[in-house]
């Protein structure tokens, strides 16, 4: 009950650190008062009670929730559908990582893939795409769970077609959103447990995105493919394909081929990131798009070439977030884009956040300077049904009470003094 507790205060109160300490003096002024009428035993038990009613009330709330979004995506429109995908993304980042992350993904997988096969347009299919990726990279637990997920992004690449179905052109956007959603979850990945075989046809696939005309697209598949070689999945391949497991020679020096292929397409991609880190543009390409794309494609040269990793420092408030590694940008990219305005706020006060950045901000309030309430701490003490406000009403009403009383009596004095 003590994680649940927890999630329920995450999602019941973003400034964690300042309402957790509110919450746990307001109990202790409970107990305090309880043991000087004597009352120990009953308090422990009402407070026990208590606790137990509140982590009811907060899965009920929390599997309504979810479940009247999971609705919304089997039977929405497709503006239902984002937004009931951006909810549930929000959701399982809110919660962070534990049972309830983990039922959110569970829960989610079926309806988002059934979803998913019907592509009637781009902001559906992107939406579907990133809460898949947010869901996954939030309440996977093996890696199973995570291919899972990738595989049925891929899926929209490469569809499996039966003998009367036409293959339909995917559209960039598409195409686009689920190469950043699939590299996204590669992240979370350890290349040493990548299948050789499948990785050759993702690094190939990806190469051929690079000669696409859409810039997105490029831009896309050069951050994922700046990731497999940083994961050693490139160097792993080859060793696998120049020497069998058990060590002996394949016949026909089928070993040495793929050994040989594995390299040629390494080779090509430097040449093609090479090329586009030079670009000169074209036709109906603005000034913005191609730079980030010389940017980009001069970062992958370089680490390709020297192994450099490009490093990024972002301000979140008075603090500094950095990024060493392709995977901690793509992450950064990646959430920065899902929660848009709202991502400052989640990096301040998003523990599951600060976990996955190594990411720690300074305290709200520094000894001397005013403190400043946090949400919960005005919920405790300013809202009209708080504990603190709702004895004062009561004692305001027995003083009034009591006052009243006093006026009536005086009254009936000063009446009968009269008549006297």
């Amino acid at each position: 009950m003590g994680k649940r507790n927890n999630q329920r205060k995450n999602v019941a109160m973003l400034d964690s650190s300042d309402d957790n300490s509110s919450v746990s003096s307001s109990s202790t002024g409970r107990s305090d008062l309880m043991s000087v009428s004597g009352s120990d035993d009953v308090q422990v038990d009402k407070d026990s009670l208590l606790e137990q009613a509140l982590d009811a009330l907060y899965e009920k709330r929390f599997a309504t929730l979810l479940h009247q979004c999971l609705n919304s995506i089997k039977k929405g429109s497709s503006k239902e559908i984002a937004l009931a995908c951006h909810a549930i993304g929000l959701l399982a980042l809110t919660v962070g990582s534990g049972d309830n992350a983990r039922e959110i993904l569970e829960e989610s997988v079926a309806p988002i893939s059934q979803a998913l096969k019907s592509q009637s347009d781009s902001l559906k299919t992107e939406s579907l795409l990133e809460c898949l990726a947010v869901v996954t990279f939030v309440g996977a637990n093996e890696t199973e769970e995570t291919e899972r997920s990738m595989q049925i992004m891929w899926q929209l690449l490469h569809p499996k077609l039966g003998s009367n179905v036409v293959a339909v052109k995917t559209p960039a956007v598409v195409v686009t959103a689920v190469v950043s959603a699939w590299a996204f979850l590669l992240t979370t990945m350890d290349g040493c447990s990548l299948n050789s075989k499948d990785w050759q046809e993702s690094i190939s696939y990806l190469s051929t995105l690079l000669d696409k005309d859409d810039r997105s697209v490029r831009i896309s598949a050069g951050e994922a493919l700046a990731l497999i070689f940083e994961t050693g999945s490139i160097e792993k391949f080859a060793a696998e394909n120049k020497t069998p497991p058990d060590g002996s020679v394949l016949e026909g020096n089928k070993s040495c081929e793929g050994y040989t292929r594995i390299l040629g397409l390494k080779s090509k991609i430097l040449n093609q990131v090479r090329s586009l880190s030079a670009e000169a543009g074209g036709k109906g390409s603005t000034k913005k798009d191609l730079n980030s794309q010389r940017n980009l494609f001069k970062d992958v040269l370089e680490f390709l070439e020297d192994g450099n990793t490009p490093e990024i420092s972002m301000k979140i408030g008075g603090d500094s977030l950095q990024t060493s590694t392709w995977s901690e940008l793509i992450q950064l990219n990646f959430l920065k884009h899902f929660l848009g305005g709202g991502f400052v706020k989640h990096m301040q006060d998003n523990e599951f956040l600060h976990d996955v950045f190594g990411f720690t901000p300074k305290r709200k309030h520094i000894l001397g300077v005013e403190h400043q309430m946090s949400s919960g701490e005005k919920r405790m003490f300013r809202s009209p049904n708080s504990v603190l406000n709702k004895a004062r009403t009561q004692f305001l009403n027995k003083q009034r009470m009591l006052s009243k009383d006093r006026n009536v009596g005086h009254f009936a004095v000063g009446m009968g003094d009269e008549d006297m």
